[in-house]
């Protein structure tokens, strides 16, 4: 993977959906002999297009990352009853859900690839499940690597027809890239889970989660990793477009933990420990994208409030490492130990 992409430095900027991923942290990935991922989640095609463009126009080389398809229905009378519950919250953030329309869309999934199969990119990762054997081959014939986040030996043998796999393990933050969603996510530390991977298939292996010091990209790429994934790292840098309230949250000396939640987005997703994780955990049903799009007015909310207790503080396990400086820094410091 690292003589494909030829890097100089083994460390991969972790494409970060909703706005915390912007095409200059993926340039500053690239200037500093690395490599990045832009985030094609939830994005409008046309922004995607706009992004390509500029990213193309820039020169260094880059990926693209795709939310496939694999929907988790969400049980109606269960989506107006979480509905009903979050009401007060959106009313002090000046909100209103809509309870009686439960959103099943699938990303503009066929446009992305269009887009893709008319402005090629080197590497296309895709998150959340595999594609179908269709529209991988139509990828493939892009000239695109295609790499698969997988969470499992299991996700990972099947994940047939694939370049390389984005091995992720339960610590990392934001979405976990599970085909499984309700299902309960492995502990199994990272080092571990890349070795059982790159044993069971072969494939060159991206490590993701959790990784946030040099001595962590170090023990990934003695397990048998090609590189090393991050995100929460870089949160907090210079070319992140990481909300305010949420940079303030990362750095909050008052907030010591990170928890499994599917409280916002109806997917597990791994979050700072918050008011809204604590009384909503429990009670919220799974539904992707449903809950993602009922919570959404209500984040952005919160986000544009400064208030972090009803935000999506999405952080991984390392998340006192993330700083405030260049990401070139960063990346850099990372590589340090191999």
């Amino acid at each position: 993977m690292s003589t494909f992409l030829d890097l100089d430095l083994p460390v991969i900027a972790a494409p970060m959906a909703g706005g915390a991923g912007t095409p200059a942290l993926v340039r500053a990935a690239a200037e500093a002999g690395g490599f990045g991922f832009l985030a094609a989640g939830y994005k409008q095609p046309q922004v995607l297009a706009d992004e390509l463009a500029a990213m193309k126009a820039s020169g260094v080389p880059f990926g693209v990352n795709l939310f496939a398809p694999n929907p988790v229905p969400v049980d109606l009378a269960a989506f107006r009853r979480y509905a009903e519950v979050l009401a007060p919250e959106a009313e002090r953030l000046g909100v209103r859900l809509d309870s009686t329309v439960a959103v099943e869309d699938d990303d503009h999934w066929h446009d992305k690839l269009d887009l893709l199969r008319a402005n090629p990119v080197p590497v296309v990762s895709l998150t959340f499940g595999p594609a179908s054997p269709a529209d991988l081959a139509a990828l493939r014939r892009s000239g695109a690597l295609v790499v698969q986040s997988v969470t499992s030996v299991e996700e990972a043998k099947a994940a047939v027809g694939v370049d390389a796999l984005a091995v992720q393990a339960a610590a990392a933050g934001g979405h976990s890239a599970t085909f499984t969603p309700a299902r309960p996510l492995a502990t199994t530390p990272i080092a571990d889970l890349v070795t059982a991977v790159r044993s069971a298939t072969g494939l060159p292996v991206i490590a993701a989660g959790g990784l946030a010091t040099a001595e962590d990209v170090a023990a990934v790429i003695r397990a048998g990793a090609d590189a090393a994934m991050v995100g929460t790292v870089l949160l907090r840098s210079d070319e992140a477009g990481t909300s305010a309230t949420h940079k303030a949250a990362l750095a909050d000396p008052a907030r010591t933990e990170t928890v499994l939640t599917h409280a916002f987005t109806g997917r597990p997703a791994r979050a700072l420990r918050s008011t809204f994780t604590d009384q909503y955990s429990e009670v919220a049903p799974y539904g992707y994208p449903a809950l993602h799009h009922l919570t959404s007015g209500l984040r952005k909310a919160a986000a544009a409030a400064g208030d972090p207790e009803r935000l999506h503080l999405w952080a991984g396990t390392g998340f006192r490492h993330a700083t405030e400086e260049p990401a070139a820094a960063i990346l850099t410091r990372l590589a340090g130990r191999l």
